[in-house]
């Protein structure tokens, strides 16, 4: 339970979710938190829960809009002046942007970009100068199986999360010999409130969640906590050689060749 004791985290989307989830766990190893969220509502709330749950854990909520750059260097000294240096950046915030090619907007095609791979890109750019000084580190990317297979109708989102692969594998490799590693979780389907939002949105959700199960290798769909502790085990000194990688945590959904 001290894997991550003494370090200090920040988790971009962390008021729910996959990164709530995150932050929990990274509590429950040790680690002093920073929850960065839009929602600031959202991420006090969760940081109570942590608190409450973790005893002794230090957590901060900390308003973040990780579309625009001074906004995550802001939540960076914040979570520095109460905690310490950063050791962990967990970028997790995104957003489902899905249209038809053709149709779609030029404001729908930014909105993506801006928090799915640029939000990313503001992360890294916000702490890298710290963990490249200080000669330590580790940023874990929240990426998506869309990272690497398509689905029809999904489009731009996909582009976005290829993109936050090579963005993740460039900087791995740029700054390994500054001891600081830099890696992507690949989740597949995992039972969070936008998977549940969308099951209830179809004409009968009882049997839009079966055929959700149904194409699974394992029959049933991911947990957030099943993503957080591979973020916990990126984040902690037990991986010290894993860099410019991705985990990938869908089941084996993503190696079946057809169904």
């Amino acid at each position: 339970m001290n894997r991550l004791a003494g370090k200090v985290a920040m988790v971009t989307g962390a008021g729910r979710g996959i990164g709530a989830a995150i932050a929990l766990a990274f509590a429950r190893e040790g680690a002093s938190v920073a929850l960065a969220e839009l929602d600031i509502d959202a991420a006090r709330a969760t940081a109570e829960r942590i608190a409450a749950d973790a005893s002794g854990a230090r957590v901060l909520a900390v308003q973040t809009d990780v579309a625009q750059s001074a906004s995550v260097k802001e939540a960076v000294t914040q979570t520095e002046t109460a905690f310490g240096p950063l050791d962990v950046l967990v970028n997790n915030a995104g957003i489902n942007v899905f249209c038809d090619p053709l149709t779609m907007t030029d404001e729908d095609w930014r909105r993506c970009f801006a928090v799915d791979l640029d939000g990313v890109w503001n992360g890294c750019r916000a702490v890298l100068p710290g963990m490249v000084g200080r000669g330590r580190g580790s940023i874990v990317n929240i990426a998506s199986t869309h990272s690497f297979k398509i689905i029809p109708g999904c489009f731009p989102y996909p582009v976005a999360k290829h993109g936050v692969i090579g963005l993740t594998r460039a900087l791995g490799i740029e700054y390994a010999p500054s001891n600081v590693r830099v890696n992507a979780i690949a989740p597949g389907y995992i039972e969070t409130q936008l998977t549940l939002d969308w099951w209830e949105a179809q004409a009968d959700p009882k049997a839009a969640r079966q055929a959700t199960l149904d194409l699974q290798p394992m029959k049933r769909i991911g947990q957030p906590q099943e993503v957080a502790m591979t973020a916990v085990f990126l984040a902690s000194d037990e991986a010290p050689f894993i860099n410019a990688s991705c985990i990938t945590v869908d089941g084996g959904r993503s190696a079946l060749y057809h169904d």
